[in-house]
């Protein structure tokens, strides 16, 4: 059987189509914290149900439901954890639409940074995004700009 030549790889496409699944999954992980948002809600709505209730509390020794205190302490998580859900999914957002623009891409380095501590999905992008976005071949597409990649794919 005779010797194939070896099979050439465009690199520049290559590259177009792994920043272009990083961007899709950069969305997927936006939409992931809009869900996490919605949940944290739900939790809020069970847990002020559940501890403004007489009727939990009537079974206990005293009798007596816990102080506002308590929860008001609960609520600052709430809002810490909210606030991160947000900030975490606009940045997301934000980066997968730079992505999809070849612009930025040090924002999106650091917003990749920071999806590393969302185990286990965002460790898992944040990973891909750092080994794709710290390619040269990839420094230099987003140096020639998002006309460059639209040649390549054509």
């Amino acid at each position: 059987m005779p010797d194939l030549p070896p099979l050439v790889r465009d690199q520049r496409k290559a590259d177009a189509d792994n920043l272009r699944l990083l961007a899709v999954f950069h969305f997927i992980l936006a939409g992931l914290s809009v869900i996490g948002i919605c949940f944290l809600g739900l939790h809020y709505l069970l847990m002020h149900s559940l501890i403004a209730n007489p009727a939990v509390w009537s079974n206990q020794k005293n009798g007596a439901p816990p102080p506002a205190a308590f929860f008001g302490i609960f609520k600052w998580f709430y809002i810490f954890f909210g606030m991160a859900l947000v900030s975490c999914g606009i940045c997301n957002l934000l980066s997968g639409l730079f992505i999809i623009k070849r612009k930025f891409r040090m924002f999106s380095l650091v917003v990749a940074g920071l999806d590393c501590m969302q185990i286990p999905f965002g460790t898992v992008l944040g990973v891909f995004t750092l080994v794709v976005l710290l390619r040269d071949s990839v420094r230099e597409l987003y140096e020639s700009g998002p006309g460059a990649v639209a040649a390549v794919q054509g």
